[in-house]
C-alpha cells in the first residue's frame, strides 16, 4: 500500500512536469506563430520560391514579423505565398514594400524578407498583396556558371586553333609574324606614313603662321573677313564677272558664227571682200562721184558769177553775215 502511494506520487509529478513542458512548448511555438496575438494576413506572388516551406519565418527590416502559413501554385509559373504578420509590425509595413525570398545565413532555411521603400504610403491591411522581387538562386548561379565554363572551354579551344595557325604562318597575322619581307614593307609603310604626318604638321604650322600674320585691320583679307559690306560688294563683283563671262561667251559664239558664214561665202561682208568685180565697180563709182562733185562745184561757182543768179548769191552772203 505504501509502495503504491509512492508510485502514484511519482506518476503525478511526472504528469505535472510533462503537462508544464507541453504547455510551455505549445506557448512558445504559438507565440512564434502568432497564434496568441493579433495578426494580419498578407500575400505575395513569386515565380520561384527556392524551397520555401510552411512555417518559415517572415522578417521585416531584419526583425521577425511572422511566419509562412500557405504556399499555393495558381498558374504555370505563379506561386502565391500567404504570410501571417504580427499586427504590431504590420502597422508599420507600407503598401509599397517589396517581398523577397532569401536564406537565413549560408546554409539556413529559406525566409521571406519584406523590405521597406522610400516614400509616404498607407499601411497594409489584412488580405493585401505586396510586390515581390526574385533574386538569383543558387541553382540559377550554378547553371550560369556551368554555361560560362562551357563557353570558356570553347573559347580556349578556338584560341588555341588560331594560335597554331598563326605559328604555322597561315592567315594575315601569321604572314605578318613569319614573313620578314612583309614585315619590312609594313615598317617602310609606317615610316612613310610618319613622314607624311610630319609634312602635314609642318604645312599646318605654316598655314597657321600665314593666318596669324594677316593684319585684319589694314589688309584686304582682313577687310573681306571682317567687313560684311565689303564682302557683299566683293560678292556682287564676282556675280558681275560671272555674268560678264556668260555675255562674252555668247558674243564669242555669235562672232564665231559670223566668221564661219564669211568663210563659207555668206553675207554682205563676204560679198564686199571676196567679189573682185564688185570692188572694181565700187571703185569706179566712187571715182565718178568724185568727178561729178568737182564739176558740180565748178557749176555752182559759175552760177555765182552769172548775171541772173548773182543777186541771189549776194543776198545769201549778206544774210549769212547778218546771222
Amino acid at each position: 500500500m505504501q509502495k503504491s502511494t509512492s508510485q502514484k506520487i511519482k506518476l503525478g509529478i511526472f504528469v505535472i512536469l510533462g503537462t508544464v513542458l507541453l504547455v510551455s512548448a505549445l506557448y512558445f511555438i504559438g507565440n512564434r506563430q502568432n497564434l496568441f496575438g493579433k495578426s494580419i494576413k498578407l500575400h505575395a506572388q513569386f515565380a520561384n520560391v527556392n524551397g520555401l516551406q510552411l512555417g518559415n519565418n517572415v522578417r521585416y527590416s531584419g526583425i521577425n514579423a511572422g511566419t509562412v502559413i500557405g504556399i499555393e501554385m495558381t498558374g504555370q509559373s505563379q506561386i502565391v505565398v500567404s504570410m501571417l504578420i504580427s499586427e504590431k509590425i504590420g502597422g508599420r509595413i507600407q503598401k509599397n514594400a517589396i517581398a523577397t525570398i532569401g536564406s537565413d545565413g549560408l546554409v539556413g532555411s529559406m525566409i521571406v524578407n519584406i523590405i521597406p521603400r522610400k516614400g509616404e504610403f498607407p499601411s497594409v491591411i489584412s488580405g493585401d498583396t505586396i510586390a515581390t522581387y526574385s533574386k538569383i538562386g543558387a541553382d540559377d548561379m550554378l547553371t550560369t556558371l556551368n554555361v560560362t565554363n562551357e563557353n570558356a572551354a570553347i573559347l580556349t579551344s578556338e584560341l588555341l586553333e588560331i594560335t597554331n595557325k598563326v605559328l604555322e604562318g597561315k592567315g594575315t597575322v601569321g604572314m605578318l609574324i613569319n614573313d620578314s619581307i612583309m614585315a619590312d614593307d609594313l615598317k617602310q609603310s609606317v615610316f612613310q606614313l610618319k613622314q607624311a604626318s610630319t609634312s602635314a604638321s609642318k604645312a599646318m604650322a605654316e598655314l597657321n603662321g600665314i593666318i596669324s600674320s594677316v593684319n585684319y585691320e589694314e589688309s584686304v583679307a582682313g577687310l573681306l573677313l571682317s567687313d560684311t559690306a565689303s564682302a557683299q560688294k566683293m560678292r556682287t563683283v564676282v556675280d558681275n564677272l560671272e555674268q560678264s563671262s556668260v555675255n562674252i561667251e555668247a558674243m564669242t559664239r555669235s562672232l564665231g558664227t559670223y566668221i564661219s558664214e564669211i568663210k563659207e561665202g555668206k553675207g554682205t561682208l563676204n560679198y564686199l571682200t571676196q567679189d573682185e568685180k564688185f570692188v572694181k565697180d565700187l571703185d569706179s563709182t566712187l571715182t565718178n562721184i568724185k568727178e561729178a562733185t568737182y564739176r558740180l562745184n565748178e557749176n555752182m561757182e559759175a552760177l555765182k558769177h552769172n548775171f541772173f543768179f548773182r543777186g541771189y548769191f549776194r543776198k545769201l552772203e549778206r544774210q549769212n553775215k547778218k546771222n
